[in-house]
């Protein structure tokens, strides 16, 4: 399947896009394009910081419209009521932190910032800066204070800064942008009614009161998942084990730790649920005693430690379902498929979503994954390397195509 582009039309919708005081500013430029070739009006907003790093010529030549940079311009009579009434939804990117702060405290000081508290529609911002100043805590306040009011904050993304350094502080790809816009102008319905409950993350198997087995896995396959299902109009309840992401806007999170906390928190809830996706990465094993203290060397150069198996939740779940979709996954390191078919058939899923955890740029801890789905009668989908948060949108299709909307219970096909 082709993952250059999302697809959906933007065909007579129109887009005010701000541009802020970030050198990510040139990267406006490919974003306003990316928009324009999926049809929509642009009209673009350009602070006076923005307009050190790019002319407006050069978004108005693309755009075919006139930039506006000033709130006293005198071109247009009250351009942040006209602008704003006129506009679909609103797209800043590059945000500085400098603009979160003066978006969250509402703050009116130039034309994008006044502009922003007269928009009845969708706002959607795309961070950029550098340092660490992402994770500062007025940042990540402000940010919090946005998102709680139902603006759409894009995560930047980690890599190469303008200073040097390797943080997170990157403007979201172009295709992330774009697929943010088409959610929020064109929403899915598709899964209005079902109910779904979504694990995610690794579990922590306490070995003493400071350490613990575990895995590797980062909890950003499941949490795109339960986006994508609140996106696409379905509720959806998120167990998750220890992450290092926030809760996603909309959704019911629970937190957990151990497997056993895990198989509680779900048995809890499956009975209500339409839909299960079991996307955590549960560990197999946990130590057979925990120690009540930190264990000590004590001069020993090893230690044996006794293992045994956590709870069979998907298998348990699976055999106490009544009329839900079961979806499991299968994190394999070779014979994938082969793997992926024994556990589906032994666990009596409906579904199974099979990936390689070695393969590069995929797999634990990163933004991207691939993947097989498989179905119990025998029909499959191939994915290449995409963002997880368009996986996720790929593995509810083959659940509604595959399960929602067609008879259950055949055998898988050899």
């Amino acid at each position: 399947m082709d993952d250059a582009k999302p697809t959906a039309d933007l065909g007579g919708k129109h887009i005010v896009l701000g541009v802020t005081g970030s050198i990510a500013a040139y990267k406006a430029v490919g974003v306003l394009r990316a928009l324009r070739d999926h049809g929509a009006t642009v009209s673009v907003i350009m602070t006076r910081g923005a307009a050190q790093f790019m002319t407006p010529l050069t978004f108005e030549v693309l755009s075919g419209r006139r930039v506006v940079t000033d709130l006293f311009e005198g071109h247009e009579t009250m351009p942040h009521l006209t602008m704003s009434e006129d506009a679909d939804a609103v797209l800043v990117a590059p945000a500085t932190a400098h603009f979160l702060a003066k978006a969250a405290l509402g703050l009116a000081d130039d034309l994008l910032s006044t502009m922003l508290l007269n928009v009845r529609g969708p706002i959607i911002v795309a961070p950029a800066m550098d340092g660490d100043m992402w994770t500062h805590p007025t940042v990540a306040q402000h940010v919090d204070a946005l998102r709680a009011r139902g603006v759409v904050v894009m995560d930047p993304e980690v890599g190469p800064l303008a200073s040097g350094r390797v943080a997170q502080g990157r403007l979201s790809s172009e295709i992330k942008i774009l697929e943010a816009v088409q959610v929020a102008l064109c929403p899915q319905t598709d899964w209005r009614g079902q109910r779904v409950l979504v694990s995610a993350g690794p579990t922590q198997e306490p070995l003493d009161p400071v350490r613990f087995l575990s895995n590797r896995s980062s909890g950003k396959m499941g949490y795109a998942i339960a986006e994508a299902v609140r996106a696409r109009g379905g509720e959806v309840v998120l167990v998750t084990g220890p992450c290092a992401l926030a809760p996603p806007s909309g959704v019911t999170t629970v937190q957990v730790n151990t497997a056993s906390e895990m198989a509680d928190a779900l048995s809890q809830r499956f009975a209500s649920c339409t839909v299960l996706i079991m996307a955590a990465a549960v560990a197999d094993f946990r130590p057979r005693v925990t120690a009540s203290g930190k264990l000590k060397k004590q001069g020993k150069h090893e230690i044996e430690l006794a293992l045994e198996a956590t709870p069979d939740i998907l298998g348990m779940l699976s055999a106490r379902r009544t009329s839900q979709v079961v979806v499991g996954f299968a994190a394999e390191t070779e014979q994938v498929l082969p793997h992926a078919k024994e556990k589906l058939r032994g666990k009596g899923l409906d579904l199974i979503v099979a990936n390689d955890v070695t393969q590069a740029g995929g797999g634990f801890g990163s933004d991207d994954n691939a993947a097989v789905i498989l179905s119990a009668a025998g029909e499959q989908r191939v994915f290449g390397l995409m963002p997880k948060r368009r996986l996720a949108d790929e593995i509810l299709n083959a659940v509604r195509d595959m399960c929602l909307m067609a008879p259950r219970g055949a055998s898988l096909v050899e």
